[in-house]
């Protein structure tokens, strides 16, 4: 079973406007609410490509009940831990020109609410997989990924990390399956902007060495880079589209290397999977869906593999 972890899950309230004049009132073309966080997205995405996952994380309040109500609308397991006071959050993103984003705190966490979250945690199982994605509320200490790697150490589990700064670092030494920061998000932990495919390759099998398995760095149209357990390092590029909506890519990508790694066996399908899950999220209003997936993925070829 794949479990995936959002500590601060959201309601994504979605705003097109008329105009962009400010200090007027400005009416919507389109509205819509969906749920949101990068390991809820994860969920959601392997669900439309027919593999199963529970989503866990933490819910509170009347938001709360509706992001579970939107997640088993779609067909998604939730184990959520159900807060006794404040209220998911809802973050508000303004389709405009400049586009506009407005997220919100979330409820507070405490030590009780982080024991019920280690408890449903010490059920997983040898074999299971764990998607830890995205920030964590204030008061959490940054180290809570690096807390929950090493509770689970003695279980055979496969733990795939995907967040930024020191809730990434501090986690390498715990051997992660697998990491996927973008070419950006790279960049920022050696402190310098990485701007060539052999200084991204370069930095990718530095994280290796640090422990990470195998490090998926996502380059948005300029493909991505795969620094894979085997020892090998290779470039593809992603299928070509217009890019209509960045929001869930990455998580996309993380779900399609999952997908594409376990039905085939291979990091470099697995690789291409998640090159062309993102896109069909970027290329879409909403996250990618099997059929795109599919008409994307006939774009890529091993024999536009580049071994670094």
């Amino acid at each position: 079973m794949i479990y995936t972890l959002t500590f601060n899950p959201a309601l994504d309230y979605i705003l097109t406007p008329e105009g962009s004049a400010i200090g007027s009132v400005t009416r919507t073309v389109s509205e819509k609410l969906l749920p949101g966080g990068k390991g809820i997205n994860v969920s959601i995405v392997l669900n439309n490509l027919g593999i199963k996952t529970t989503a866990l994380g933490f819910t509170a309040g009347f938001t709360g009940y509706e992001l579970e109500r939107l997640l088993c609308e779609m067909g998604v397991s939730c184990d959520f831990v159900k807060l006794d006071e404040g209220t998911t959050r809802i973050n508000v993103k303004i389709r405009s020109n400049p586009e506009r984003e407005i997220n919100a705190r979330g409820p507070k966490l405490d030590d009780k609410h982080l024991a019920a979250l280690f408890e449903k945690l010490d059920r997983l199982t040898d074999g299971d997989i764990l998607v830890l994605a995205g920030s964590v509320p204030n008061g959490v200490n940054r180290n809570i990924y690096r807390t929950i790697c090493e509770r689970l150490v003695d279980k055979d589990l496969k733990i795939v990390l995907d967040a930024e700064g020191s809730l990434l670092e501090d986690s390498l030494c715990c051997k992660p399956f697998l990491i996927k920061p973008n070419h950006h998000e790279l960049g920022a932990i050696f402190s310098r902007e990485l701007t060539t495919k052999s200084e991204i390759a370069e930095a990718a099998a530095e994280l290796r060495c640090r422990g990470a398995k195998n490090v998926f760095v996502s380059m948005a149209a300029d493909g991505g880079i795969l620094a894979g357990e085997d020892g090998s390092i290779f470039y593809s590029p992603a299928p070509k589209g217009t890019l209509i909506n960045s929001t869930g890519a990455g998580d996309s990508a993380v779900a399609g290397f999952l997908a594409g790694y376990f039905k085939t066996k291979s990091l470099v399908n697995a690789l291409m999977w998640g090159l062309a899950c993102g896109s069909a999220s970027a290329f879409s209003e909403n996250l990618a869906q099997a059929t795109d997936f599919s008409l994307l993925l006939r774009q890529m070829s091993e024999e536009n593999i580049v071994y670094l």
